[in-house]
Order: structure tokens, then C-alpha cells, then sequence
């Protein structure tokens, strides 16, 4: 399992992304979801990734790949940042076309999303989740927000808080907290995590952080948050009808 989490506010784009694609007593395993795409000055994407380990990976593949020896790849050669959701969308098809019978023969479902955000000169910032029939929809004004993977833990932080005239600094806190909630609740979601900002209309990917448990500033939103949440749970009034 995964938790990704993308927000897309006035200022600019906030990406973060877990690394544990499986957890158990005796077995953890670590891959990277998010990859980035950049042209400083023309064009600088993020793309994050959840689901089959394998379809996702073999997605990724082909956007990385060139049609043409010393061509641009997909995504860097992609007009603007609708199309280039449609080219990871293609990609999936693509990958559906090949592999999903036999997946299903071996009983695994065809599995596999992603979050694309970024910013193409001459556009604004955009934001798309990707799922795996190859279509996709785009974050607006009321829904700036998209997640993919585990994230009914970390939903509820960012419904009450985020907004698109929200600052990054606070996208970038709120997501934090969404994968600290979603940490606590599922152990199968772990770090080391991928931290991407894109500042609007810099065109560039403005910072691109590991966060590891030794974060001070990741420990101390964990210590915080959950003190914090106990200090107003124990402040609300209990109901008047309890008979307990």
C-alpha cells in the first residue's frame, strides 16, 4: 500500500509521497513513487504513482523513453499539461493492452494510478489524477486536492483546512499531517517520504526533500498534532444525555 496526496493552491503545487510498498513482521520493502520532469525555465512536472508496483513502474518506463533515439521524451515533449495527462494515460493503456490478461489469469487486478501536477510555460499550474483505465480529471476551484493509494486516514485534515488561496507553506504542513494521520492508522504506509514544491511560474521544480523519521520538523508535527488533538478532545463537553 501507498498514500499520495497532491495540492494544487494559488501559489503553487505541493506533491508528498510515502516509499513502503509492503510491510509485514518480516518484510518491508522501499520504492520511490514520485518522479520528476523538468526543463527549468520551460516546463517542470511530478509525477506520483500508486498500486501494482509493477504496472506503475512499467508506466514510468515508457515516459522515460524516448520514441526516437535523441527525441524528447512523452511528458517533456507534451504541449501542455492536459496532454500531458493524456500521455501517462496512453501509457496505461498501453500496459493494459499487454499485461492485464495475463494478470488476471494469475488473479491480480489491472492496477495502477497517478497524480500529475506541474506547470508548462504559458499556462497556469495544473493538477490531474490519472486512474488506470487511462482517464482522467482535473483538481478546480472546490476540489484542490487529489489523493491516490491509502487515503481515507489523511482525507479529513485537508477537507477542513486547504483551500486554493491557502499558502504553500500550509499545503505543505497539511500534507504532512494527512501522511502522519495516514502513518498512524496503517503501518503498511512508511517513510522514507517525497516532498516536491513547485512554486507558480517558476518553472521549475523549487524544492525536492527525503523526509526520513529523523525529521525534526516531520517529529515534531507527530508529537504536536497528536497532543494537540487530545488537549481539544479532552476540552469538548461531554454530551448531556450520557448516562455513563
Amino acid at each position: 500500500m501507498t498514500y499520495c496526496v497532491g495540492l494544487l493552491v494559488d501559489t503553487g503545487l505541493v506533491m508528498l509521497s510515502d516509499s513502503r510498498t509492503n510491510a509485514g513482521v518480516d518484510q518491508i520493502n522501499t520504492f520511490r513513487k514520485m518522479k520528476t520532469f523538468h526543463n527549468p525555465g520551460e516546463r517542470a512536472l511530478v509525477l506520483m504513482s500508486a498500486g501494482n508496483l509493477g504496472i506503475t513502474q512499467a508506466v514510468v518506463n515508457l515516459l522515460e523513453t524516448p520514441e526516437e533515439p535523441g527525441e524528447p521524451t512523452p511528458l517533456m515533449s507534451a504541449s501542455n499539461l492536459f496532454n500531458a495527462a493524456r500521455v501517462v494515460g496512453d501509457g496505461l493503456r498501453s500496459i493494459y493492452q499487454r499485461d492485464a490478461l495475463d494478470l488476471k489469469e494469475h488473479g491480480y487486478d489491472f492496477n495502477g494510478t497517478f497524480i500529475l501536477a506541474g506547470q508548462i510555460k504559458g499556462e497556469e499550474p495544473r493538477l490531474f489524477h490519472i486512474y488506470s483505465a487511462g482517464n482522467f480529471i482535473e483538481a478546480s476551484i472546490e476540489t484542490p486536492y487529489f489523493q491516490i493509494g491509502e487515503s481515507k486516514y489523511g482525507k479529513p485534515i485537508i477537507d477542513r483546512v486547504i483551500t486554493r488561496s491557502s499558502s504553500l507553506a500550509q499545503a505543505a504542513k497539511c500534507a504532512l499531517v494527512s501522511m502522519d494521520s495516514t502513518m498512524r492508522s496503517n503501518l503498511s504506509v512508511g517513510p522514507p517520504l517525497d516532498l516536491a514544491i513547485i512554486k507558480r511560474d517558476e518553472l521549475k521544480v523549487t524544492a525536492h526533500l527525503s523526509i526520513d523519521n529523523d525529521n525534526k520538523y516531520f517529529q515534531m508535527i507527530h508529537e504536536m498534532w497528536g497532543f494537540a488533538l487530545q488537549e481539544v478532545f479532552s476540552e469538548l463537553p461531554n454530551p448531556e444525555w450520557t448516562v455513563l
